[in-house]
């Protein structure tokens, strides 16, 4: 079969990271264009904006959106109603009510909306919820720290309104919890520590519940400095089952079940085989459970001003 001919939108840090070499290593898909603000590096076809793009190469079939979440509906919203499938990066959208109307454009002119949960694919998630499936869950603690000026250099945007923030890599340990935990989950309280000259919290800690009364606490952290933290730990009726290193490495009652190295690349390797598949069953597949947690935290939330940042 021909590849799918793909474009990416946002030629950020993740795209470079992650998007571009999964492609590329994909069989399935062949990178056709790409569009964002300022020059292109690679050697495809370069727009400054996303209509330029789909009006000059209009055999993309495939469009992946990797601008910061305040411009992801728009352009969006623009493939699907000129007929391209598309994957959005996490966060999908500022809101949920874009990611509901991404939705249903989707359905309406019956093409593929593939919403991404990079975690989610991260290698012990799923042997972790094999683990979880045969246990009855007590509480959950979740600790998700890291430098910001290491991993989200001069992304001003995660700062400005609708840009999420230190929820920008929380939102990947939600992720988790709303795979391996099959209840719904409902904000309790939340304490954000806003700095003077941000609108999005550089820390947080936050209070959650599922239906069932299990507990979730969670601490959020951008300040956090050397080696990143991005830890669950699952108590559950017959000891515990922790995920460390982002969903990488497993402990079940504290004795080591899986290492294996942390691998963006590998994670959003798992993401372009799936939308392939997707694609070809003529399906969606939205989840927009972890947004709706952050977006109930912030409704439930109290602020608290810190120092200002100087990222």
């Amino acid at each position: 079969m021909e590849p799918i001919r793909i474009g990416i939108v946002g030629l950020g840090k993740i795209a470079r990271d992650a998007h571009i070499p999964s492609i590329r290593g994909n069989p399935a898909f062949a990178l056709a264009a790409t569009a964002s603000p300022g020059a292109g590096t690679l050697s495809v076809a370069h727009f400054s904006a996303i209509e330029e793009m789909l009006e000059q190469v209009p055999e993309i079939t495939a469009v992946a959106i990797c601008t910061p979440p305040q411009a992801r509906y728009r352009a969006a919203c623009l493939a699907l109603v000129r007929g391209k499938h598309v994957l959005l990066e996490k966060p999908p959208c500022a809101s949920l009510l874009e990611l509901q109307h991404l939705a249903e454009v989707a359905k309406a002119g019956r093409k593929t909306l593939y919403q991404t949960w990079h975690s989610r694919h991260a290698p012990a998630v799923e042997l972790a919820a094999r683990q979880l499936s045969r246990r009855t869950l007590r509480r959950v603690r979740i600790t998700w720290k890291e430098d910001v000026m290491e991993w989200h250099p001069g992304q001003q945007w995660l700062w400005e309104p609708g840009g999420f923030g230190v929820f920008d890599p929380g939102i990947n340990a939600l992720s988790i919890v709303t795979r391996l935990v099959s209840e719904p989950l409902f904000a309790q309280s939340a304490q954000l520590y806003v700095p003077s000259n941000c609108a999005t919290p550089i820390a947080a800690d936050l209070a959650l519940e599922t239906a069932g009364g299990v507990s979730i606490r969670a601490t959020l952290d951008f300040r956090h400095r050397g080696t990143p933290v991005w830890e669950l730990d699952f108590e559950t009726d017959e000891g515990s089952v922790k995920l460390t290193d982002g969903g990488s490495c497993l402990q079940i009652d504290e004795q080591p079940a899986l290492r294996a190295e942390a691998s963006l690349v590998g994670e959003y390797a798992a993401i372009y085989q799936h939308f392939a598949e997707v694609i070809s069953r003529g399906e969606s597949e939205v989840d927009a459970r972890p947004l709706a947690c952050v977006a109930d935290l912030f409704r439930v939330a109290k602020h608290f001003t810190v120092e200002p940042f100087s990222g």
